[in-house]
């Protein structure tokens, strides 16, 4: 019997290569597929950019797929489908089309997919020429935005969920240096669960805009999807915090997964 590398036989070869190539095969197979949305410009273009290459790492890294888009016209239900979760990265709920709206409310609802919204997700009410979507203010809460910090404070996040999945290895409170802190018409916290929450008497500096009860990371049980809103979203510098990274790295693992 003829033999390659020594003593070893031709056909224990051919099974040793076709098994090597069915494991590299099997680990470079995306697990899942993420859609990104994130805004192409604007006061929120620094956070995204930040975002995106730290997002690819993360992705090399956890083995996901991820493809990115600045407008939501491409979504229907059957682009909708090749992805496992959706992450609103700075993008607004609003201007899209109804096709998009339609299936993007079908694909929450049924629990088709996993979805976690950052910062500009909650800026619901009627902006540039567009009234209020109904269904994506009940889906936070019922909320409607109000008004915001434009000159930025800094501010201490607490965690009133430590058993929340996407809290797995986060302190109990950590500093944002950061943020221009929305505020809504009311607390979503009658329904939603709370993850965690600003502590408005820690502002540096110190601002008038305040709502009192002030959730900042929360889920909706009422929807099928395993989704999150994470407010915090604006700034690059969210960036050097590794708890921000754990929180965002949990949160896509967790909601990722049906």
């Amino acid at each position: 019997m003829k033999t390659v590398f020594g003593r070893i036989p031709v056909y224990c070869f051919v099974l040793w290569f076709a098994a090597s190539m069915m494991g590299v095969c099997a680990q470079t197979k995306p697990k899942f597929h993420v859609l990104v949305m994130a805004e192409p410009g604007g006061h929120h273009i620094a956070y995204s950019k930040a975002a995106r290459p730290w997002l690819d790492s993360l992705a090399e890294k956890e083995h996901f797929s991820i493809d990115y888009i600045d407008k939501a016209d491409p979504i229907n239900e059957a682009y909708l489908a090749k992805y496992q979760l959706i992450i609103q990265l700075d993008y607004v709920p609003y201007a899209w089309k109804p096709e998009g709206m339609a299936a993007f409310e079908k694909y929450i609802d049924e629990g088709k997919g996993g979805w976690i919204g950052f910062h500009h997700a909650t800026l619901l009410g009627e902006f540039d020429g567009y009234k209020i979507w109904p269904w994506f203010s009940d889906f936070m809460g019922g909320i409607r935005y109000k008004n915001y910090i434009a000159d930025f404070a800094e501010a201490t996040v607490k965690i009133e969920n430590s058993k929340h999945p996407i809290m797995k290895g986060v302190p109990a409170s950590f500093s944002v240096k950061k943020e221009e802190w929305y505020i809504y018409d009311k607390s979503p916290r009658a329904n939603v669960d709370v993850i965690a929450g600003v502590d408005e008497s820690t502002y540096q500096p110190d601002s008038k805009i305040k709502m009192g009860d002030h959730p900042v990371i929360w889920s909706n049980p009422k929807k099928k999807a395993k989704n999150v809103y994470i407010f915090m979203g604006h700034s690059p510098v969210l960036f050097e915090s590794d708890v921000y990274k754990t929180i965002f790295k949990n949160a896509i693992l967790w909601a990722a997964k049906k």
